[in-house]
């Protein structure tokens, strides 16, 4: 509470949820929600569970070179990394997930900590995939909109950060002595004696997380993967759509997951309040979708990706005899 980035990430959110609401009738909003059909949360949490255990194979996947963890193992650890995610601020589920791996199966920190960020980066790819594949409709539906330009820049910049990432992962992933060779060489240059080894020790192990992206196919199976798991949430998205009297195409769907997905990378307050919550009001009624409904949607969908996996994360927390107050332990 007493950190400046949790009151930024605040400020934000309450920007976000400012420009999300006003205009809007509370009362009508409120009255969506209630008159929703609720029986297709049911389907929509399932498809979404589906996509949580896909991503914890493909956690799986990318851990073997360090080791081999059947996936009905790691699928706990991933529940405690979106829980943290979730509650914490800073994606701080992010390093939980990593230290509780540590913990179980004594895979050096650092290295899971490698894999993790090579799921961001493709997950961050195959949310402006979807974004890039839909934007010429949203053009064409909403030509005069600022918020059109707003997708634009933020696609052109997501695109600049997330495949420049990509190419740094496969290229040092592709040639680890000499990615190894520079970084120690930039590190005698640039960083204190005292503090060279252990960071130099702590890459050396980061590099070895990156052995999975070693060949293309390696890469391409991620990549397959990663487009699966979040065709199951776009799956969520649309059950939850049938609760509403709305229709968009699954492809509209598609460009809003990609969207808020990208927005959420933006500081917020934990759960990603506003930052979600406003484009995805301000895409829907882009198709057309009345305010008061489109809110309704966004709001139920958010606490529906939000409730679940949070409380089945929060389940396995206490299992593991872990302590809110803990901090982490992240030394190999």
């Amino acid at each position: 509470m007493k950190r400046w980035q949790f009151w930024v990430g605040l400020l934000i959110s309450i920007l976000f949820l400012y420009l999300a609401l006003r205009g809007l009738h509370l009362d009508q909003v409120w009255k969506s929600i209630q008159t929703a059909n609720f029986w297709w949360l049911i389907p929509g949490v399932l498809v979404y569970f589906m996509g949580v255990w896909v991503r914890t194979w493909r956690w799986h996947y990318l851990l073997r070179p360090l080791k081999a963890i059947p996936t009905r193992k790691m699928f706990p650890i991933v529940c405690i990394g979106y829980m943290g995610n979730n509650i914490y601020p800073a994606r701080a589920g992010e390093v939980l997930r990593a230290y509780v791996l540590k913990k179980h199966e004594d895979v050096s920190f650092s290295a899971s900590l490698a894999t993790i960020f090579i799921e961001r980066v493709f997950d961050g790819v195959v949310m402006l995939g979807f974004v890039f594949l839909n934007l010429s409709e949203l053009t064409r539906l909403n030509n005069d909109s600022g918020f059109v330009g707003s997708i634009r820049s933020l696609s052109i910049w997501g695109a600049v950060a997330f495949i420049g990432a990509l190419v740094f992962f496969l290229l040092a992933a592709a040639f680890p002595a000499a990615s190894e060779k520079i970084i120690e060489r930039l590190f005698i240059r640039f960083l204190p004696e005292r503090f060279r080894d252990k960071v130099l020790g702590f890459t050396r192990r980061f590099l070895s997380g990156l052995e999975s992206l070693r060949s293309p196919r390696e890469a391409l199976m991620v990549f397959i993967t990663s487009v699966v798991i979040w065709l199951f949430e776009t799956g969520k998205y649309w059950f939850i759509m049938h609760a509403f009297p709305f229709q968009v195409s699954f492809f509209a769907l598609m460009l809003m997951n990609g969207i808020v997905n990208l927005a959420t990378t933006l500081p917020s307050a934990p759960g990603y309040v506003g930052t979600f919550d406003a484009p995805g009001i301000a895409l829907l009624t882009a198709y057309g979708v009345p305010g008061e409904v489109a809110a309704g949607y966004t709001l139920l969908l958010h606490v529906a990706l939000w409730l679940p996996i949070t409380a089945l994360g929060a389940y396995y927390f206490a299992r593991e005899g872990l302590r809110w107050g803990e901090k982490p332990e992240t030394t190999e």
